[in-house]
């Protein structure tokens, strides 16, 4: 498993104060994308909608909106 690129802005591009420790997404090697987030498992587990479940090795995580927002331009439409 490998990045090939960020997705949208660096952290510290998009106002982040700490810099390295802030929400991030990748592009990975395989076309998937991994995401730097806060662990929200615990807190949203019980609120995710029907249909909606996570595997044992699974984690809900949060990203800020701005993260996101930067990111639109630069996530492939397929």
């Amino acid at each position: 498993m490998s990045i090939r690129r960020r997705i949208g802005l660096p952290p510290r591009d998009r106002g982040c104060l700490a810099g390295d420790t802030c929400p991030d997404i990748f592009e990975l090697i395989d076309g998937n994308f991994a995401v730097i987030g806060t662990d929200a498992t615990e807190d949203l587990e019980s609120a995710l909608p029907n249909g909606a479940a996570r595997a044992d090795y699974e984690r809900i995580v949060v990203i800020s909106r701005s993260t996101l927002t930067h990111a639109k331009a630069d996530i492939p439409d397929a």
